[in-house]
């Protein structure tokens, strides 16, 4: 099939996510012919010039600008990728909705749940679609893991347990990069890691209706870097110290409301940005009365999943991710050729595309963003006083249901 709609794009930050972005962009075409839309990069922003430069002569946009209001405002652009530091999401997505421009957010959306909301009533308002970074949903595996929950495959849900363990910051000589500034980045390893956890469990399980949580931080000093100049992998060797003022670590146990298949299940989550061994692990599982099933993106085309309590062949069977889950099909023709994390953001990328074209919703969206941003406000609290937080069901998610 030809396509037949272009859509122009527009990139805030030309650093890796939005490299990513872009290529994901110039992907859709190639890898999803009959989709029928052909991303057009119309024009990035950065800061910096040399990343300009980058993005006009290596990514292909025809222009580039070190003012992000002119990506808002070119009339060429349909959709904006937003991928800039944490701190700027609120000004740029307000920003985008009010021009009404469809975007597409790395999270978390806000520093706080309250800018969070800001951005969801903003974009609300302005009838846009908007599309938010919880890449690891869309692996083949997690697809197919929701779809045997939703179906009861597993039978009743009774408990989960979801963790993200990333040791990206166990260097204590990494640099005091924006993302352990309060002021720049809001919550640490809750905003960064235990979000995408609990997204997770709530696209898979259902909606979490209410948290205890207890967080702490690990090293509490590392050497100050200049912003723009590394990134938070860099390792500084006799610097001046700063303080770092978020949490490396967070832990918290989860009751599961009544709208979703999950429904009175209980859980735990728990995130570490400065664990060493995992370097993005990445896991969730899920029981029931008639099953369970365990994945790690670690090994992400795998699904381990056990079903049945008396079988004769008991334990987990490994299942090959394939032609037959999620969009396995659109890049490998059989089991065992694996995808990887930037296949995942061409999905992601298409789901966006294909919302803002007019076709089926399956991307997620600010209304997940809003609701994640009020487990990490909950967490926080709990962690704080020590008790239980309620959590409000938020209209318009994607979480897991079933009806």
């Amino acid at each position: 099939m030809s396509t037949t709609r272009t859509v122009g794009v527009g990139l805030i930050s030309v650093g890796w996510m939005g490299q990513l972005h872009a290529r994901a962009y110039r992907d859709v075409p190639i890898v999803y012919p009959g989709l029928g839309v052909t991303p057009k990069l119309v024009i990035a922003a950065d800061t910096a010039a040399s990343r300009v430069d980058f993005a006009k002569n290596v990514l292909g946009f025809a222009e580039g600008t070190t003012d992000y209001r002119e990506v808002l405002a070119h009339p060429d652009v349909d959709v904006v990728s937003i991928c800039a530091p944490n701190f700027l999401h609120a000004e740029i997505g307000i920003a985008a909705a009010k021009a009404g421009k469809h975007f597409w957010i790395e999270k978390p959306v806000g520093r706080s749940y309250t800018e969070t909301a800001a951005i969801e009533a903003a974009a609300t308002d302005a009838g846009v679609i908007t599309s938010i970074g919880y890449n690891y949903r869309h692996a083949p595996a997690v697809e197919h893991a929701r779809k045997l929950i939703t179906e009861g495959s597993l039978g009743r849900i009774t408990n989960v347990r979801a963790s993200f363990f990333s040791g990206y910051a166990n260097e204590p000589n990494g640099a005091l990069s924006w993302r352990f500034d309060r002021e720049l980045a809001g919550s640490g390893v809750l905003a960064d890691l235990f979000s995408h956890a609990s997204d997770l469990c709530q696209y898979v399980v259902g909606p979490i209706a209410e948290i205890n949580a207890l967080t702490s931080t690990v090293y509490t000093e590392r050497p100050k870097l200049a912003m723009g100049s590394g990134t938070h992998f860099a390792v500084i060797e006799n610097g001046e110290m700063g303080p770092v003022e978020n949490e490396d670590y967070a832990a918290a146990l989860v009751r599961f409301g009544s709208e979703g298949p999950g429904s009175g299940a209980v859980g735990t989550i728990e995130a570490s940005r400065v664990i060493v061994g995992p370097e993005c692990g990445y896991q969730i599982e899920v029981y029931g009365t008639e099953g369970s099933l365990k994945w790690d993106f670690e090994r992400m085309n795998e699904l381990k999943v056990c079903l049945g309590r008396t079988n004769a062949e008991q334990g987990y069977l490994t299942v090959n991710a394939s032609p037959k889950h999620g969009d396995y099909s659109r890049f490998q023709p059989g089991p065992g050729n694996a995808l990887g994390f930037d296949d995942l953001k061409t999905i992601e990328a298409k789901k966006f595309l294909l919302a803002v074209t007019g076709g089926p919703q399956e991307n997620s969206n600010v209304h997940d963003a809003a609701s994640a941003a009020a487990i990490v406000t909950a967490a926080e609290t709990s962690a704080a006083t020590g008790q239980w937080q309620k959590l409000d069901v938020v209209a318009g998610t994607t979480a897991s249901r079933t009806a």
